[in-house]
């Protein structure tokens, strides 16, 4: 197209908007931060430069409509290019003069994603809320065989349990490590492998009014979590804190402290799982008086047989383990492998009620060489139903290594704290 384009960009997106070097874009930002604008404003401009065909996906196709379809409107109209373009409803598309064309679809209906025959951008709106199944489909079929291929994900932080961080950043987990999410909000934009990476805030975008930029700064006092997220552009812990007591110390702090414990209680739990689950087992000290739980050493395995864990386990013959009572062959299998393995307790309601037990505990202390529980507890958040409240035995994620405490604790019972109410913590 020979038109010379002139419109307003902000500052912080002018690099992101003409760069085309690499595979993966990432835009990761606050509320009203214009990433999104900028995404379509860069997909335009490339679309006309040349003839090519890009994808926009949501997870919920119907959300597409009132957000990526309208949205490239009207970039096109603040670029004054609508001339060049033509939108349709039916199919949902815009094409170009030069024969380029943006398709859309959903990832609720992956059956309409069969083929990306021609696609060579994809843009993933709200990447945090598509299922990681769909990226790796996306991912595993973009091929265009001449042009350049190029995913852009857009997102507002999330929780760091989400696929996105976990791919784009860190998962320690599988201990992979990509890039310090602390290190972009310092950078702004960087530049890992084959990834592109942008933060932006509100304070990035010049057109926005002052208040708004007034209402999210409120959110500070108000709703620090949404602050965080909306005004920061922050990754982090969404929704609420199961354990918000729960602390890592170095592994000889842990065992000092339990040494000066005047009447120390040793309890140890484990939960079984293979394939899709993890086997979990955790040594715990109970500071009765303190109110203390202490977690100082954990056994963490999947797709391993109970004879290879007891192999690995051999040094806990010795002591009383509580183990999961939906599995009586596998506790039968270690007791007669020399184990001093006993079934826990399970009834109607237990998950939530050994829940608030741990809960009552004013402090729970975790060794830094239990990753895996760390990993599980330090950010484990409620579930919540659709009307947002908290679903007291549903969790973001499926702690294995909390399983393992509840079937620890079984038989024990945290008094009310000193000088506070019970309700205090079980909020």
């Amino acid at each position: 197209m020979e038109k010379n384009i002139n419109f307003a960009l902000n500052d912080h997106f002018y690099d992101f908007v003409d760069d085309w070097n690499y595979k993966f874009y990432f835009l990761v930002g606050g509320y009203g931060s214009s990433k999104s604008y900028h995404v379509a404003v860069k997909i335009i401009k490339k679309l006309l430069e040349e003839k090519r065909k890009a994808l926009v996906v949501r997870e919920v196709f119907d959300t597409i409509r009132d957000s990526c379809y309208d949205l490239l409107q009207e970039v096109a109209d603040a670029m004054g290019v609508d001339e060049y373009l033509t939108f349709t409803s039916s199919p949902m598309q815009v094409k170009f003069s030069n024969g380029s064309r943006i398709i859309f679809k959903g990832m609720d209906k992956p059956a309409k994603l069969k083929s990306l025959n021609g696609v060579s951008i994809v843009w993933i709106e709200e990447c945090s809320e598509v299922k990681y199944a769909g990226f790796k489909e996306i991912l595993g079929r973009l091929r265009h065989p001449t042009l350049s291929n190029h995913i852009i994900l857009s997102t507002n932080p999330v929780s760091k349990g989400n696929w996105a961080y976990k791919y784009f950043f860190q998962d320690k987990k599988k201990k992979v490590f990509v890039l310090d999410d602390e290190q972009l909000y310092k950078a702004r934009i960087m530049v890992v492998g084959n990834t592109y990476y942008h933060h932006s805030t509100v304070d990035d975008n010049f057109f926005v009014p002052q208040e708004y930029v007034e209402q999210l700064d409120d959110l500070q006092i108000h709703d620090p979590d949404l602050y965080r997220v909306a005004r920061q552009g922050h990754f982090g812990v969404n929704g609420t804190l199961v354990f918000p007591q729960f602390v890592v110390e170095p592994a000889e702090q842990v065992s000092e402290e339990i040494r000066s414990i005047k009447d120390p209680l040793e309890k140890n739990g484990m939960d079984f799982g293979f394939v899709t689950s993890y086997n979990a087992a955790l040594r715990l000290v109970v500071d009765h008086t303190e109110k203390i739980l202490y977690i100082y050493q954990e056994y963490y395995s999947r797709n391993k047989t109970d004879p290879e864990i007891a192999e690995d386990m051999a040094d806990w013959k010795d002591i009383l383990i509580k183990a999961d009572c939906a599995e009586p062959k596998a506790i039968r299998f270690y007791r007669q492998s020399g184990f001093r393995m006993r079934p826990c307790k399970k009834f109607k309601g237990s998950r939530a009620m050994y829940t608030k037990k741990v809960k009552r505990f004013r402090k729970i202390v975790c060794s830094d060489t239990c990753q895996n529980t760390i990993d599980e507890l330090q950010d484990l958040t409620f579930a919540v139903d659709k009307d947002g409240e908290i679903i007291e035995d549903e969790f973001n994620i499926d702690p294995h290594t909390l399983s393992a405490i509840w079937y620890a604790l079984d038989d024990y019972e945290v008094s009310d704290l000193k000088g506070g109410s019970l309700g205090t913590f079980i909020r």
